[in-house]
């Protein structure tokens, strides 16, 4: 699963990669949370947008979104046929720039011990995901997302068997692209990322409180 990453991307860089006309400005976010308000990329019918949206997709057909914090993550596996995710990975496709992730190892009975996990070249990594609109009874809307998970690779696999879908940077367009419905097409971006593109190190408890959020969340610990 992915339930934690961070966001420290300089916006200039946002910009280069995802052709973007503009870009608001975001503070760097070292323990994000579900529930909280994310940047996410879009495409908005001919240029790539990025937008705040909330942690946790609401179905545009729920009539409560509580649901949401049920639906921080879709199974690739099943994305296909869940009624919550099946319009959306048609036709409501983003993607979530992020400098990295966060897994727990169970150490113990009572000790999650995290680990941060990004791109071995420090390069953003960009988490494939799924967005809809929820109308709220008073007639405005709330628009939330989920990340797509996978299985793991090697790498992660020694914390946790799940991991969030990375995407290539020559897949962008594709998983972006209003036109492509095709899930013969969808399925290969899929796999797992190779783990030798992926670095990962032990760090501070202080992850473990949503409220802790700075850069000392991701700092290395000595193993």
């Amino acid at each position: 699963m992915c339930g934690r990453f961070v966001t420290d991307i300089p916006a200039d860089q946002l910009r280069r990669i995802f052709n973007l006309t503009e870009v608001t400005r975001l503070e760097p976010r070292y323990n994000v949370t579900p529930s909280q308000f994310v940047g996410v990329v879009r495409n908005q019918v001919d240029h790539n947008r990025l937008d705040l949206l909330k942690w946790g997709l609401v179905p545009s057909w729920s009539k409560d979104p509580g649901i949401g914090s049920q639906m921080i993550n879709a199974r690739s596996e099943t994305v296909y046929e869940k009624p919550a995710f099946r319009h959306a990975i048609k036709y409501r496709r983003c993607i979530i720039p992020t400098s990295g992730f966060y897994e727990w190892h169970i150490s113990g009975e009572h000790h999650k011990q995290p680990w941060y996990f990004r791109m071995a070249d420090d390069s953003p990594m960009c988490l494939a995901g799924l967005w809809e609109t929820w109308k709220t009874p008073d007639g405005s809307e709330l628009e939330s997302f989920a990340v797509m998970t996978t299985s793991a690779n090697k790498l992660v696999a020694t914390i946790h068997e799940r991991m969030p879908v990375i995407l290539h940077p020559d897949s962008y367009n594709l998983w972006l692209s209003h036109n492509m419905h095709d899930p013969v097409l969808v399925q290969p971006l899929f796999q797992p990322f190779p783990d030798a593109g992926m670095a990962a190190c032990k760090v501070s408890d202080l992850v473990n409180n949503p409220h802790n959020d700075s850069p000392a969340c991701i700092a290395p610990l000595k193993v």
